[in-house]
């Protein structure tokens, strides 16, 4: 099936109109909306905490998008992709109450009430499979489109290639003027996606589709919507923002779409940053017009805690319509200052009451015990329980798969991140699951993604370089400093930050990182990865090993990964090991077994950030102190990193 795809996820503070000093009598003032990155996020609850929140859902934002047409007489409404996943309750309707053919997705139940015009598809939209999107894409009330996504048909020419979307959607908007006459508008719309779904969903993707460098596939479709009557042109990029360097396939190249000659307005997304706000270092970048090189952008946060706002003043020169004047900013749910800024809606809520409450009952199904807290805020900092339960469950799942097999003897490792580390998402967004009864939710917790396990053949070198892309992490600390040093690049996403489990290692902060956050090498003589051990002996680099992973890393290009001689792709999520894994022990000691740590650092102290709830959960050993308040529920810590080694 082809579908069209267009997004626009966006969230933010309703904006003020360009001044009507500058708008003329046959002027349009047209407001964009959009939304980027929900995740189904609809109802404002944390299904992990099992209670509401005031801090995101769609039914909140559904209250501003209501309150934004208030404001203004011709709007639009986009929504930019990451729609149908992130939470459990889109598992819930892809795994367990599974979408029948003909039912309407929850995510469109409640989107329907709000009247979008278009969406995209974001990367997470494919995690599922294709012909899952295809029946969740079904029954959408209002169109997608995507241009950068195309069908594999086998060969290596590009000139036969055909969309696997609906590349663009020409919206024919009935609008009125400064003088209130009525006129009709032809906007343009076009969506794209980072290309590296192809990489990240390998094992639903391969053979089916391939990805297209982002602007180069906008600028092809730029002269298509001209010639068939586009007005205007917006994009839906589901993409970052990124940089000034253009790179080919880049993964975050909105930067990189404002520079075309031809686009009037863009919604961006996929960083779950907020714009305007982020990226003021940029050049070109105007924070209080929200412009990128004179272009209206706006991406919207996530989750649904902000409603992107664009408000353009259009005028016809020459027979062609321009933006005049533009204003952007965003309208957010929440604010740490003065706490919920809208109420939820109460026809959203009712719309997806069956699946939220269906999704409730199932998260909060038991599967074991722990005997102890399992939580992440110093999963950056130490080892941490909430990683080591994952590595030990993957570990487990593969034990039992290889048992009896040629691989049998062959060394097992195991690779796991800290999802839920702060970070841009906020001081509450950490995994805590209390000593006690551990359910779906808290498993959903630990591990957020619907991720499959997978396994790499690699070498004893192939590990230290997989460790030496991890050690990006940290920022490098002046051993002859002040203390206090920052430790935590906050660029590099904590996702990508893998504890091996099954060797032991020190990481030596003092050293250049070897790879930047995107896995190219930036410091050939790097060597932040010492005394790398495998049982108690130095890793003998030829030797082989397999490292668990998740299908995610394992069909991507991560130092070190990349070098594999083999892998394995399972059919099983992560997260269903980890609930097997629990299972079988009936009760858990998550006890991390502290196989890594920071090389030690004479008279050298320094700084992160974690949630102010972390104060109560101090380790024992006085080597992380509170420090005080750093802002918006975070706190700030000081580690010791003279006391590594004893």
């Amino acid at each position: 099936m082809v579908f069209s795809v267009l997004a626009t996820p966006a969230a933010g503070t309703s904006a003020d109109s360009p001044s009507k000093k500058k708008a003329g009598k046959h002027d349009v003032e047209l407001r964009i909306l959009g939304t980027s990155d929900i995740h189904t996020h609809l109802y404002n609850y944390d299904y992990y905490k099992d209670a509401e929140t005031n801090e995101f859902g769609l039914a909140k934002t559904a209250t501003l998008i209501k309150e934004a047409r208030s404001e203004a007489d011709n709007t639009l409404l986009f929504d930019n992709g990451d729609l149908i996943q992130g939470n459990p309750l889109g598992d819930y309707k892809a795994r367990v109450d599974i979408l029948e053919d003909g039912e309407v997705h929850p995510v469109f139940q409640a989107m329907e009430l709000l009247d979008y015009d278009a969406a995209t598809v974001g990367n997470h939209e494919f995690n599922y499979g294709l012909d899952y999107l295809a029946e969740v894409l079904d029954d959408a009330p209002f169109p997608y489109v995507n241009a950068n996504v195309v069908k594999d048909d086998g060969d290596l020419s590009p000139l036969n290639d055909r969309n696997y979307f609906k590349p663009y959607q020409i919206i024919k908007k009935k609008v009125t003027d400064e003088k209130g006459r009525k006129k009709t508008l032809k906007i343009g719309v076009i969506g794209v996606v980072t290309p590296q779904i192809t990489q990240w969903d390998k094992a639903q993707l391969e053979g089916k589709v391939k990805t297209k460098d982002i602007v180069k596939s906008v600028k092809m479709n730029i002269p298509k919507m001209k010639r068939d009557g586009a007005d205007l042109i917006i994009v839906l990029s589901h993409s970052g923002i990124g940089d000034t360097e253009y790179a080919k396939l880049e993964e975050n190249a909105t930067y990189d779409l404002t520079k075309l000659e031809g686009i009037d307005a863009i919604i961006t997304g996929h960083s779950h940053a907020n714009f305007p706000g982020a990226y003021s270092d940029l050049p070109g970048v105007n924070t209080e017009k929200g412009t990128i090189n004179g272009v209206p952008v706006v991406m919207p946060g996530s989750w649904g805690n902000n409603l992107g706002v664009m408000d353009l003043t259009i005028s016809k020169k020459k027979g062609d319509w321009v933006v005049k004047d533009s204003a952007t900013s965003l309208k957010p749910i929440f604010s740490k200052d003065k706490g919920s800024l809208a109420d939820p809606d109460p026809e959203v809520l009712a719309a997806v009451k069956e699946a939220h409450d269906g999704t409730v009952n199932y998260v909060r199904q038991a599967v074991g015990t722990t005997t102890s807290d399992i939580h992440s805020y110093f999963a950056l900092v130490q080892d941490d329980p909430s990683i080591q339960i994952v590595t030990n469950a993957q570990k487990w799942y593969i034990e039992n798969k290889l048992a009896g097999t040629e691989d049998e003897n062959t060394p097992i490792l195991s690779a796991g991140a800290p999802f839920k580390a702060g970070g841009r998402s906020g001081a509450s967004y950490y995994t805590y699951i209390p000593q006690g009864e551990i359910a779906i939710k808290n498993v959903s917790d630990l591990y957020l993604y619907p991720n499959t396990v997978a396994t790499v053949k690699v070498t004893g070198a192939d590990v230290k370089e997989w460790l030496e892309m991890s050690a990006g992490q940290f920022n490098q600390i002046n051993p002859g400093g002040s203390n206090g040093q920052a430790l935590i690049n906050n660029d590099f996403p904590t996702y990508n930050y893998d504890v091996i489990d099954g060797v032991t290692y020190e990481i030596d902060v003092t050293e250049p990182a070897k790879y930047d956050k995107d896995g190219k090498l930036k410091n050939a003589d790097g060597n932040r990865i010492k005394n790398l051990e495998y049982q108690d002996e130095p890793i003998d680099l030829n030797q082989e090993f397999i490292v668990v992973t998740n299908n995610y890393r394992a069909s991507g290009t991560f130092p070190g990964v990349k070098n594999n001689t083999a892998v394995e792709l399972y059919p099983d999520e992560n997260r269903q090991a980890i609930i097997d894994y629990i299972r079988d022990l009936g009760t858990i000691d998550p006890s991390a077994d502290g196989n890594w740590r920071f090389a030690s650092v004479s008279n050298v102290n320094v700084t992160f950030q974690s949630s102010m709830d972390a104060v109560d959960s101090l380790p024992a050993d006085d080597r992380i102190k509170y420090s005080g308040e750093a802002g918006n529920g975070f706190g700030s810590y000081i580690l010791e990193l003279d006391e590594q080694g004893e």
